[in-house]
């Protein structure tokens, strides 16, 4: 099956009341576990990569990594690149083999972020590249109030507008969630997901989805939403395995040994969120 455009994902997650997760990447093991517990459920998922780690290792790479196991994968496999805080980064996504990428002109006003995404979405369109924007604002879960108050939510309405005026291929909502370790659980505004729902034909998506109470996120499966941004759960997940491991001192002295026995710990993390945004059992 192998590589897949994201937004084929989502059409078919929409359509058959599934969710994807999108899950962020930053290293080869990191790519490697996500797509080998996709394999192991025999579902899809999304490897994503966030720019703002491009210090760490390049764009290019992670894009030629993530393809590369993508293109081998037993089951879909889509690769995106995630919150480009602007064209240049986002353009550059594109240039640097990313077949999806996200531009975030969330936190500008709205009809310069409707340029924005409209002049991406018009370089993804020459380039055949799916283009994710966010409507609404999702912040940061260190603060309640980028999340607990409605200011910030997605308007339905506008949403409509935002979708036809910039062609974006999928978009993101503020319904309550937020990036990052929340200070206190959420509660997603279920209603807000209906109503952006009926308003707009393009996949929607969440992000900010660890530590989101499980209930929650398969009710939302249910209302429509289709891909599902993890990050802050999974690099715990990595973290937690390699501190077991160091502690049981089998490893010790031994990094390559360490880096293999972590796989099983984060293939499980990965294959457990499948499970979990798949609530009515849909099977490829």
């Amino acid at each position: 099956m192998a590589l897949v455009k994201v937004n084929e994902l989502l059409k078919d997650a929409t359509e058959h009341h599934y969710g994807v997760p999108a899950i962020n990447t930053f290293n080869f093991e990191t790519i490697k576990y996500i797509v080998a517990g996709a394999e192991q459920e025999h579902m899809p998922v999304i490897v994503q990569y966030y720019p703002g780690f491009k210090d760490y290792v390049p764009l290019a790479l992670v894009s030629a990594i993530a393809r590369h196991y993508a293109e081998r994968a037993s089951v879909p496999v889509a690769v995106h690149l995630d919150h480009s805080a602007g064209y240049d980064i986002a353009v550059g996504g594109i240039r640097d083999g990313f077949p999806s990428v996200m531009v975030d002109g969330s936190s500008l006003p709205y009809e310069e972020n409707v340029a924005l995404t409209r002049a991406v979405a018009e370089v993804g369109k020459v380039f055949d590249v799916d283009i994710e924007a966010e409507l609404g604002h999702v912040g940061d879960g260190s603060n309640a109030d980028d999340f607990i108050g409605s200011d910030m939510y997605t308007d339905p309405d506008q949403a409509a507008e935002f979708v036809e005026r910039t062609g974006c291929g999928s978009l993101a909502i503020a319904v309550g969630n937020a990036h990052g370790p929340y200070v206190k659980t959420p509660n997603l505004d279920m209603q807000r997901i209906k109503d952006v729902r009926a308003a707009v034909e393009v996949p929607l998506v969440m992000h900010g989805c660890s530590d989101i109470p499980d209930e929650q996120l398969q009710e939302t499966v249910n209302l429509g939403m289709s891909k599902y941004n993890i990050a802050t759960e999974y690099f715990r997940a990595m973290y937690r395995s390699l501190e077991k491991n160091i502690d049981s001192q089998v490893y010790d002295g031994n990094g390559f040994g360490l880096f293999n026995e972590i796989g099983a710990d984060m293939t499980a993390f990965v294959a457990s969120k499948i499970r979990l945004l798949n609530p009515n059992g849909y099977s490829l």
